[in-house]
């Protein structure tokens, strides 16, 4: 065997075995998802229609609602598909490519989480040259950043697990691609491969924390030093839905890539994985509309503007 392309497709073993779990999974399942696409998919569309949410903070959150729905619609609909059907079967082509958007849009949302964190210490500590600072184009430089380097480390991590030659094993101990769980099935020597993933996934996640715990240092400095209760209130307020998605996301993060592979267990990385891949997306829209009062203006106004849509109908 000389090269990888002896596995033609592999087998994706799931959640569970057990046939009783498999319809409660799937509605519980099914549940999330669709609350996933109507969370973000709603959030998005209430920003890009009210012109009151125009601004960098929104912008930033219609791209998160953006990437949450794509990653999550990269992994759920396979693993319902298991859980009803029981389709475990994926082509060697499908699980790169699923890999490969998986990683994309995880490492996009661990940028945009960076971004905002940016925003907010602009917002707090610099208000009155917050308007300079944040322009269009600047928001527009950084989401494209984020963007090219999901590409980026996409890219390199596929091309860093699937250079390997997959000789012994197709059958994957997990409910979808992710890279550690197809990683065990190489007969190759991957220690070097490993070390690049671990290398390259401590760069994106320890870059990013360090920029949003440096923000985060001078916004509450700056809080301490607020004299009015209102204002000390209100920055504190403006912060506490990104730093709540913020530790939802790495917390999960940490836990499943930045521990060595002889660490790992697959039911320990199963549950991690179902938090990170289907929870925290439909979280992130309703942590920041449970406790944004500008979001639930504008959800109200949409209401209000449907109702009378409809009676001018009926």
């Amino acid at each position: 065997m000389e090269n990888n392309t002896e596995v033609s497709e592999f087998i994706l073993l799931g959640l569970t075995n057990d046939s009783e779990l498999q319809v409660p999974l799937f509605i519980i399942f099914m549940l999330i998802y669709l609350t996933t696409l109507v969370g973000n998919l709603g959030m998005s569309t209430l920003i890009l229609l009210d012109s009151r949410l125009h601004t960098p903070m929104y912008f930033f959150l219609c791209n998160l609602s953006l990437v949450d729905f794509c990653y999550s619609s990269t992994v759920t609909p396979k693993v319902l598909a298991g859980l009803l059907m029981e389709d475990k079967v994926i082509s060697y082509n499908g699980c790169a490519a699923q890999m490969f958007f998986f990683v994309h849009f995880a490492t996009v949302e661990n940028y945009l989480l960076t971004s905002m964190a940016y925003d907010r210490y602009a917002a707090v500590c610099k208000p009155l040259h917050y308007p300079v600072i944040m322009t269009t184009s600047v928001c527009a430089r950084m989401i494209k950043c984020s963007y090219i380097l999901g590409l980026l480390t996409a890219a390199i991590d596929i091309g860093d697990t699937f250079c390997l030659s997959f000789c012994m094993s197709n059958v994957i101990h997990h409910f979808f691609c992710d890279i550690p769980a197809v990683m065990t099935l190489t007969c190759s020597d991957s220690h070097i491969n490993e070390l690049i993933l671990f290398l390259l996934s401590s760069f994106n996640i320890f870059l990013a924390l360090l920029v949003i715990l440096i923000s985060y240092m001078f916004i509450f400095t700056t809080i301490l030093k607020m004299h009015s209760g209102e204002g000390y209130q209100k920055a504190l307020f403006t912060c506490a839905s990104h730093l709540t998605a913020v530790f939802i996301f790495y917390g999960t993060v940490i836990i499943m890539y930045l521990q060595p592979s002889s660490s790992h267990s697959m039911d320990t990385d199963k549950v991690a994985s179902v938090f990170y891949t289907m929870v925290i997306p439909m979280m992130n829209p309703l942590v920041y509309s449970l406790r944004n009062k500008e979001v639930k203006s504008a959800f109200k106004k949409a209401v209000d503007k449907a109702k009378y849509s409809l009676n001018l109908l009926f």
